[in-house]
């Protein structure tokens, strides 16, 4: 019994130092998928539907405050328009710059 006791109170040292000393990286990085219908598809009326959609996200979907908001790609499909979004905070704006980059080996 003494034994068994000696090991557990070793493994709680051993884990209460590592989560002591270790503190996580607290990067947020998102793809974030948001559609408008393709009615609004024309000139000015489009611009503000696709305002609005990233507006939307970044009020609703997400809860950190971004740095970066990128709009990677954006597809027509029936009567939606998709829409793809890349959305980092300042931690993750610097991990998504390393891997654009081409050095996502230094990671």
């Amino acid at each position: 019994m003494r034994r068994v006791l000696e090991k557990s109170f070793l493994i709680m040292m051993v884990v209460g130092g590592l989560t002591a000393l270790g503190t996580p990286a607290s990067a947020y990085v998102a793809h974030v998928l948001t559609s408008i219908p393709v009615a609004s598809s024309e000139g000015r009326e489009l611009e503000d539907a696709v305002r609005t959609a990233i507006n939307d996200v970044l009020e609703h979907a997400i809860a950190f405050v971004p740095t970066l908001v990128d709009v990677r790609d954006a597809r027509v499909v029936g009567d939606r328009i998709y829409i793809l979004l890349l959305l980092a905070d300042d931690d993750g704006a610097a991990i998504v710059q390393r891997l654009t980059d081409g050095s996502a080996d230094e990671l």
